[in-house]
């Protein structure tokens, strides 16, 4: 049960992120996905498209890692990892979606969009 709390508040606290940043980035209609080695952006995609991802994702994850944690046995000496490894998850995703987000203030502050 605990594995699912965990899910759910890294899932709350993603899209809590997204919203936020939905609000600030109001006049852009789109948003960089991906960088190139000098800094430019690759492509971009709409708005809402491009801060859903990192939710959305982390909750896909979510769930197939609750199925195989309630379906598969850990090996022997990893039983207490479970609930370690999925806040791990949750930070990295958190982590993820804050590089993101950064990266994408840079990039529009450095275009003056």
């Amino acid at each position: 049960m605990a594995m699912v709390g965990i899910a759910i508040l890294f899932s709350l606290v993603l899209c809590g992120f997204a919203l936020l940043a939905n609000a600030r980035l109001k006049g852009v209609n789109r948003i960089p996905m991906q960088w190139w080695f000098n800094g430019e952006a690759t492509w971009s995609a709409p708005r809402p498209v491009a801060l859903a991802f990192f939710p959305v994702m982390a909750a896909c994850a979510f769930i197939v890692l609750i199925f195989l944690a309630e379906n598969v046995r850990p090996k022997v000496g990893q039983e207490g990892m479970v609930l370690p490894t999925f806040i791990g998850i949750g930070l990295m995703f958190l982590g993820l979606q804050l590089l993101h987000l950064w990266l994408v203030q840079k990039t529009l502050r450095r275009n003056g969009s």
